[in-house]
């Protein structure tokens, strides 16, 4: 059985370990805080790959930032890494072939394989975290667009200038639905600067009647996204995933969903690949398992 070396690159962590044909962790995962400079992040690779590419048949990257079609080089980054990483030549890091794919589009690969959207030929899958990360599938294809960079969630959400995005534009979708759009409702509605996503969290538990208030603000900001997505790719499922996700009302969000799209019903449920979905992912991309 042919294995895959995964590496997980984001903005504060790195991960590795390996993965077979079924998607199975089969080694030790293991973890670095991304160097703040690129020469220390080449040097991790380095160092990681040296140590298993013996061991495995290709080299999979699952990466932070847009990755051209050719899945090699990284096509933009985010603001929380190194300048200079879109300059890695992904290919001399080892002498076995190396695979690179956007993250958030290996989570929504290893979701269509093994995970909650397996069988099902069209999928959209939100990553919530910090951000807002997506990955689409089309008649049981991974959907890139003509760059490679399909699948970034910073469509409009208003036009009033009211939340700047980290992306540089105002009300994308990403600054509403996200652990960051978040605690901008809850600094909104409560008029507290200092207050956490941990706080809204915590007071929900507590019946706290403004902590859910501030909640189900940010949770009807999903859900526009999600319909907003539903009647454009027209999907069997909608993925959630993500630091966020596990707080959502799924089965909420498929009945207002299915009230408000054109398209056919849908529904929308917790990704269940794992923790570790990019890592997973990215393997059975290298390894062209359903590819």
């Amino acid at each position: 059985m042919k294995k895959a070396l995964a590496i997980d690159v984001g903005g504060t962590k790195i991960y590795n370990t390996i993965v077979d044909e079924r998607g199975e962790i089969i080694s030790e995962i293991e973890k670095y805080p991304t160097p703040k400079t690129y020469v220390e992040i080449i040097s991790i690779f380095k160092e990681i790959i040296s140590k298993y590419e013996k061991e495995v048949d290709v080299i999979a990257f699952s990466t932070c930032g847009s990755v051209s079609n050719t899945n090699d080089k990284i096509l933009g980054s985010t603001g929380n890494i190194a300048s200079e990483y879109p300059q890695t030549d992904f290919k001399s890091l080892s002498t076995k072939p190396v695979f690179v794919e956007n993250d958030a589009n290996c989570a929504a690969w290893a979701e269509h394989i093994i995970g909650a959207s397996k069988g099902m030929p069209y999928s959209v899958m939100l990553t919530l975290g910090t951000g807002v990360g997506g990955g689409i599938i089309l008649d049981n294809k991974l959907y890139k667009g003509k760059s490679g960079a399909a699948g970034e969630m910073h469509f409009k959400m208003s036009r009033d200038k009211h939340r700047k995005c980290t992306c540089g534009s105002w009300d994308c979708f990403e600054a509403y639905a996200s652990g960051t759009g978040l605690k901008k409702t809850a600094e909104e509605i409560s008029g507290n600067l200092e207050i956490t996503t941990y706080d809204v969290i915590d007071g929900i538990k507590n019946n706290n009647k403004q902590m859910i208030e501030i909640f189900n603000r940010w949770q009807e900001d999903l859900l526009n996204g999600i319909i907003g997505l539903a009647d454009i790719f027209d999907p069997d499922v909608v993925v959630l995933s993500g630091s966020m996700a596990q707080f959502v009302d799924t089965d909420y969000l498929t009945e207002k969903v299915n009230e408000e799209i054109v398209t056919q019903p849908t529904k929308v449920v917790k990704a269940s690949a794992g923790n570790y979905s990019g890592m997973i992912g990215a393997a059975l991309l290298a390894l062209g398992v359903g590819v």
